[in-house]
């Protein structure tokens, strides 16, 4: 049930374009310590070169606009050549639209949590452009909501659209657990920092991708221990930890309750065989006071093309 952890030479050659800009960064610190003048022409050269080919890609886009509009559709949905019209101040499509395609990418995970979010409006204000959203659903209740906001949608708004210097969340109005008004992201990060620290970060995981509808599997990333399942053509993460005895998964399976209708799809513990909703949540599934009694669900999303989870680098101690 363990995975390698090996990733396959498209997820590598992901990996490695998505890092360049922390490994440039890296240079050109390193340049500081021969001096500032170093600094100084290491950094004009960055300059020059990506001016060259911004420059480049700029008659590229004029060219495709002229003679095949519909390949500029392509480039913007291609990760790589986005980021660049993003960089260069090219892509065809506006900060919205470009949030909204966001959104849509993380509503599969917003989804298995009961909840689902709407961009509201961006606004351009004298602290940059602010993005409003809301949730609405059950989503704000579940066990790792807080996580949603901060490892999926901040992130996917973030990436689609760097501009965004703010992200605002409105409670809904038909939701009497929180209070009318905004809420700034800053806000409702701190209710989660004991439980998630800053070294939390995305991971690549394309091992994931081998699961086949119904199949449960094992897999170790940066060190922590992770349950993945498919059910249909949808995957989801949980820490390979059981909500009610606490120790290791391995060897579960997927059921479904007979009756229940299709996409319902229930992990049972080997040791201790208590029941937990693998779509929605890890919730409990045993009886009314299993609310507390769930399985740790992991952000998973694809970035970048490639399927990625929001962990702590660090083993999580399971025996």
């Amino acid at each position: 049930m363990a995975s390698t952890g090996r990733q396959s030479p498209e997820a590598q050659d992901d990996t490695q374009w998505r890092t360049a800009g922390d490994r440039i960064q890296t240079l050109l610190d390193a340049s500081s310590g021969s001096g500032t003048v170093v600094r100084e022409r290491t950094e004009q050269l960055a300059v020059e070169l990506t001016d060259l080919y911004g420059a480049a890609l700029s008659r590229i886009v004029s060219l495709t606009v002229d003679s095949a509009p519909d390949l500029l559709e392509r480039f913007a949905s291609d990760d790589l050549v986005a980021s660049l019209l993003l960089v260069h101040g090219l892509h065809p499509h506006g900060i919205e639209r470009r949030i909204a395609d966001a959104l849509d990418g993380v509503r599969p995970y917003l989804g298995s949590h009961g909840g689902d979010v709407a961009l509201l409006d961006v606004a351009d204000g004298p602290g940059g452009v602010t993005a409003r959203l809301q949730f609405t659903g059950s989503c704000q209740s579940c066990p790792s909501s807080a996580v949603t906001l901060e490892f999926a949608v901040e992130d996917a708004v973030r990436s689609a659209a760097p501009e965004v210097e703010t992200i605002e969340v409105v409670a809904a109005q038909n939701d009497s657990s929180t209070t009318t008004g905004l809420i700034s992201a800053e806000s409702l990060m701190s209710r989660v920092q004991p439980k998630v620290s800053a070294s939390a970060a995305w991971h690549t995981a394309a091992d994931l991708e081998a699961l086949a509808p119904g199949e449960v599997g094992g897999f170790s990333v940066a060190g922590v221990p992770i349950l993945a399942c498919r059910v249909g053509e949808d995957l989801f993460a949980y820490h390979d930890r059981c909500g009610g005895c606490g120790e290791s998964l391995a060897g579960a399976a997927l059921h479904r309750p007979m009756g229940a209708p299709v996409g319902q799809a229930v992990l049972r513990c080997p040791r201790c065989h208590a029941h937990f909703d693998a779509v929605r949540a890890g919730a409990g599934l045993d009886d009314a006071g299993s609310a507390a009694v769930h399985l740790e669900p992991i952000p998973l999303l694809h970035r970048d093309g490639v399927v990625s989870i929001a962990v702590l680098a660090e083993p999580s101690g399971v025996s």
